[in-house]
């Protein structure tokens, strides 16, 4: 694949790049629609157009102008109804893309995502195509609260028949959101609350990226920093720290959760020899428990220290800011985390 120059590259935020997928796929096709609670709020109700929301974070906004109602569709607040919707409109040749609103809303719907989406293609014998994006907002940091920081990762990448897309950049919400709606199968999009205003690069014509490959941000040649999501920016901050430590870390975006590129992941911790693994989840049944998992089967005897861990902590978000400060991962605990393992003996 090859990499965008400056000239074919520009800057936007991560909600731009969001907002930009969703359009350039339903310009290019008919069949995409967009549903949920508030991504055409106001509008139909004697408001203007240029009076819908755009969804919590504004994301949609515009599209309601350009592709009309039809197309544009707000919903009743009943996540359940959305999802068993859009799982029906998707079986009968559209491809939905869901507004959820905050991942935690999602166990609402819980059974229409683990019960319908995720498995009847297989139950149909692959008959029954299920071209469907959920988009939810996660995580914490915005001071949200319990009910509205879940990060849910997991959750999502246990249940088979699902895929599971967290980008970091706006180059990745960009490229994998398209990818995502153009799959046949049920993506579940989840997008950290705190990127929707930082920039980035991405290409000015975009482009779909893959699904199940993972993005090298940082080379190194010392200890990889498997990312999720918005933990890339932690661990590229850490990395600069570790420079005068004589510590050349590599940062990976892990990209997709499932499927998983665990042949690019475990070929960058074949090369530095040591792992560190950052992830916004609790560290019981993580993304990041299984990952070790994955690569210590496959890498045992190869490693130069044990696996390292980042998470947050095992309790709900707290609502306090100095509380949820100390419950996310930080530079400073990726640094420390890198440190343990870059020693001799890498014990704990």
């Amino acid at each position: 694949m090859s990499t965008p120059t400056e000239s074919n590259l520009i800057e936007i935020t991560f909600g731009e790049a969001v907002h930009n997928a969703i359009a350039v796929a339903m310009r290019k096709d008919l069949r995409v629609i967009i549903i949920g609670e508030d991504i055409a709020g106001g509008a139909g109700l004697g408001a203007p157009l240029e009076g819908a929301m755009g969804g919590s974070f504004g994301v949609t906004k515009g599209l309601l102008e350009e592709f009309g109602s039809l197309r544009v569709r707000d919903t009743p607040i009943s996540e359940a109804g959305i999802t068993s919707a859009a799982v029906g409109a998707a079986m009968a040749g559209l491809r939905p893309i869901v507004d959820l609103m905050w991942a935690s809303f999602a166990l609402n719907c819980f059974d229409q995502i683990a019960n319908q989406a995720a498995k009847l293609r297989f139950m149909s014998g692959g008959q029954a195509k299920i071209p469907l994006v959920l988009r939810m907002a996660v995580g914490g940091g915005l001071r949200a609260a319990a009910q509205h920081s879940d990060t849910l990762y997991s959750l999502f990448t246990h249940i088979p028949g699902l895929k599971v897309v967290v980008p970091a950049t706006p180059a990745e919400a960009n490229g994998l959101l398209l990818a995502s709606i153009a799959d046949d199968n049920p993506v579940i999009f989840l997008e950290h609350m705190s990127l929707y205003r930082v920039k980035g690069l991405a290409p000015l014509t975009p482009t779909q990226m893959p699904l199940g490959e993972i993005g090298i941000l940082r080379e190194g040649r010392d200890v990889t920093i498997a990312c999720v999501g918005n933990a890339v920016y932690i661990a590229l901050e850490a990395a600069d720290v570790l420079v005068s430590d004589g510590i050349d870390a590599e940062v990976v975006s892990l990209r997709t959760l499932q499927p998983l590129d665990v042949r690019g992941l475990t070929d960058s911790v074949r090369r530095t020899t040591r792992l560190v693994i950052v992830e916004e989840s609790p560290p019981r049944c993580s993304v990041s428990a299984d990952i070790a998992a994955t690569v210590g089967e496959r890498l045992f005897g190869k490693l130069s220290a044990p696996i390292g861990r980042v998470n947050s902590g095992s309790s709900p978000v707290p609502f306090s800011p100095p509380l949820e400060d100390a419950y996310l991962p930080s530079t400073g605990k990726v640094v420390d985390a890198c440190r343990r393992v870059c020693t001799k003996a890498g014990s704990y």
